[in-house]
């Protein structure tokens, strides 16, 4: 904690001044972010960092796995959908983007033969929530046998079945219909910070390159 409370003062002292006129903007005229960004909590993957992006920029949802429940599912176990719709509904994001990574724990959890016990009910729903994916893996991925190689497998997966799970969300759609939303899957690659978006023709993940004309 100690740590936390030297990094605020530091911010405070070092830090804000080169950002005092962007938060004042903002607590003036409220938050505009453009993209939706729902990744892992995994402490190794920093939204605002890998893509540079500034206070406001982003609106972010950090759960464990970046695991996107159906629009059906309620209760506890989708708060992620309460984000889903206030971002496209009420902040009009023009972008959402789903980011899996590498070495990720829930994927690990979610492929291994002991699944996760009683003494976390909670992870252990939230899990199942991805079992289309661990079915997905078994199937079509029967030939990998290298640990990393199914566990990027079981995260890339999981972020196209987040992607299709986005569609069952009526505010996904009418945004989508209209052409004033754009859905992307990204894979985040821990030790080297490479990341990957799926190409939907190709239906692959290939290196993050820029758009044309940027």
């Amino acid at each position: 904690m100690q740590k936390l409370i030297e990094g605020v003062h530091k911010f405070q002292k070092d830090e804000f001044g080169n950002y005092r006129r962007l938060f004042r903007k903002l607590s003036q005229e409220g938050q505009a972010p453009h993209t939706l960004f729902i990744t892992c909590s995994d402490s190794r993957v920093l939204a605002e960092l890998i893509t540079q992006s500034k206070p406001g920029d982003l609106f972010v949802v950090k759960n464990v796995g970046n695991i996107v429940p159906p629009a059906s599912v309620s209760g506890d176990t989708n708060s992620t959908a309460a984000a889903i719709e206030y971002a496209v509904t009420t902040l009009r994001v023009s972008d959402i983007v789903i980011c899996g990574h590498s070495q990720c724990g829930a994927m690990t959890a979610l492929l291994d033969d002991q699944p996760v016990g009683n003494s976390m009910p909670h992870l252990r729903d939230w899990l199942k929530l991805a079992q289309p994916v661990l079915h997905t893996v078994k199937k079509d991925y029967a030939h990998l046998t290298e640990t990393n190689a199914r566990l990027n497998a079981a995260a890339e997966e999981n972020v196209l079945y987040g992607l299709d799970n986005l569609h069952s969300y009526h505010c996904v759609q009418e945004r989508l219909m209209d052409g004033s939303l754009q859905l992307h899957g990204w894979f985040f690659k821990i030790a080297t910070a490479e990341l990957f978006a799926f190409d939907p023709e190709n239906r692959q993940f290939s290196p993050l390159v820029r758009e044309p004309g940027q």
